[in-house]
C-alpha cells in the first residue's frame, strides 16, 4: 500500500461503522467515520479521501450521493459500495456513480480491503463463500418487506405467498 491511506466510511449502523473503522485502522488506513449522507458529503469535501466504503441505503438518503461527492473532490478514489439489499440495478447504479466494487453485507474486512486495493482494470475474483440460496431468498423477502413499509399483508401479496407462511419465514433467524 502507498502512503495515501485516507479512508471515508459511511454507514448508518453505528456498531458496524465503529467496528469497521477500528479494523481498517489496524490494516493501515486512516478512517473518517460518517453515519449519514449529509455527514458523508461534508467529510468527503473536507478530507478528499483516497478510499471509501459507503453503504447504499442510509437513513437520510442514498449512498450514491456520497459517491458522487467523493468523485467531485478526488476522481482517483477507490470506492466500494456495501449493501444488505444487493440487486443488479443498484450494482449498475453504483458503478455508474463511480464505485469500483459492490459488496453484499455482511462483508468481512478482508473482502473490503481486497476490493479497495484491487487493480482497477482487473476482474474481481468470485467469492469463496457466496450467499446460500436460502440467504438470498431471505434477503429478497426482507427487501420487499421494507419496500412495502413493513406491511406483512402487502409483502405477501407481492411475493405471491400466503401471509402466515411469510410470517413464519420472517420469525426465523436469517440463514447464513
Amino acid at each position: 500500500m502507498d502512503d495515501k491511506k485516507s479512508l471515508l466510511i459511511v454507514d448508518d449502523d453505528e456498531i458496524f461503522l465503529n467496528r469497521l473503522g477500528r479494523s481498517m485502522e489496524r490494516k493501515g488506513f486512516r478512517p473518517t467515520l460518517a453515519n449519514s449522507v449529509s455527514e458523508g458529503k461534508r467529510c468527503a469535501a473536507e478530507t478528499a479521501p483516497d478510499y471509501a466504503v459507503v453503504d447504499l441505503r442510509l437513513q437520510d438518503g442514498n449512498g450514491l450521493e456520497v459517491v458522487e461527492a467523493i468523485r467531485k473532490v478526488n476522481e482517483e478514489a477507490s470506492i466500494v459500495m456495501l449493501t444488505g439489499y444487493g440487486n443488479i440495478a443498484s450494482a449498475v447504479a453504483a458503478v455508474k456513480a463511480g464505485a469500483i466494487d459492490y459488496l453484499a453485507k455482511p462483508a468481512n474486512v478482508e473482502d473490503i480491503v481486497n476490493a479497495l486495493l484491487a487493480d482497477k482494470d482487473a476482474m474481481p475474483t468470485p467469492p469463496e463463500n457466496p450467499m446460500s440460496a436460502d440467504r438470498v431468498r431471505w434477503e429478497h423477502i426482507q427487501r420487499v418487506y421494507e419496500l412495502c413499509d413493513h406491511n406483512v399483508s402487502e409483502t405477501a401479496r407481492r411475493l405471491n405467498m400466503h401471509r402466515r407462511t411469510l410470517q413464519r419465514i420472517m420469525a426465523k433467524r436469517s440463514p447464513q
